[in-house]
């Protein structure tokens, strides 16, 4: 499994970024080809008290060749557009291979 982790700072205007992410980007998003889930939340908290992050976003694809097809395709590349609508803030992208640990 390949993870898209996104981090999204706080925006300018957050109610109207949390509303676009919901109604126009998480469409959008939804239509990647290969994509096996996705996942967001906008209630970020850290160990230490207030969050530097105001939502995080992720998707899961079966590997980083499904990830890299999907987002060279006309579906991702409407995706990365979109961004900079919503994340006034800025937003870290992150992508990695997925590795399941043991639990005692």
């Amino acid at each position: 499994m390949h993870r898209v982790l996104v981090l999204y700072l706080l925006p300018k205007d957050p109610q109207a970024s949390r509303e676009y992410f919901e109604n126009t980007h998480i469409p959008l998003a939804a239509k990647l080809p290969g994509q096996r889930t996705m996942r967001y939340s906008f209630e970020v908290a850290a160990a230490d008290g207030e969050s530097p992050y105001f939502g995080v976003m992720e998707a899961e694809f079966d590997d980083a060749k499904a990830l890299g097809a999907a987002m060279a395709s006309p579906e991702g590349q409407a995706v990365m557009a979109d961004i900079p609508n919503y994340a006034t803030g800025g937003a870290v992208v992150l992508n990695y291979p997925v590795q399941e640990a043991q639990l005692r």
